[in-house]
């Protein structure tokens, strides 16, 4: 069954109970709404990530625009000891969800922590560095957010 739907009916009978109006129940809604659906262009398609949207919120390792490129990660070992080492720092992150994990791929959402905004972020390990894609599901521009989250991680995965 829906969260939201559990939430608001757990709210409702609350409030039937105190005859107190409850102001929580708009900004559930709002704080869920905030989060958006992943879009079906992510994953691992003839050898590449999804490209950037137009928007600012938004790397990639595989763009050529400077607005969207960044650097790919380097490895650390072998392609699996460095996918090991990155599910690794990624469990070690706060509101951080590993959603997929196959061979040489890794994805995880990372949700803000006022809103709720989730941000996809893709792992393609290669034989000679790990291609990075991070992009905000909702909104324009995302204050370089997922850039810097890439900088550090490639930060953390050469310590």
């Amino acid at each position: 069954m829906n969260p939201v739907f559990l939430w608001q009916n757990a709210l409702i009978r609350a409030t039937r109970r105190t005859h107190k109006p409850i102001l929580a129940l708009p900004l559930v809604i709002v704080l869920s709404a905030c989060s958006g659906t992943a879009p079906d262009n992510l994953g691992i398609k003839d050898g590449s990530l999804a490209a950037c949207p137009d928007s600012p919120n938004c790397v990639n390792s595989q763009a050529s625009d400077a607005q969207h490129a960044i650097e790919p990660l380097p490895l650390k070992g072998s392609p699996e000891q460095t996918q090991a080492h990155l599910k690794a720092l990624l469990s070690e992150e706060p509101q951080v969800r590993l959603v997929e994990e196959a061979p040489g791929y890794l994805r995880a959402e990372f949700s803000s922590t006022l809103m709720r905004f989730v941000d996809d972020v893709e792992f393609m390990i290669g034989a000679s560095a790990v291609d990075v894609r991070s992009a905000s599901r909702l909104g324009y521009s995302d204050f370089d957010v997922n850039r810097k989250r890439i900088e550090q991680l490639r930060q953390r995965l050469s310590e």
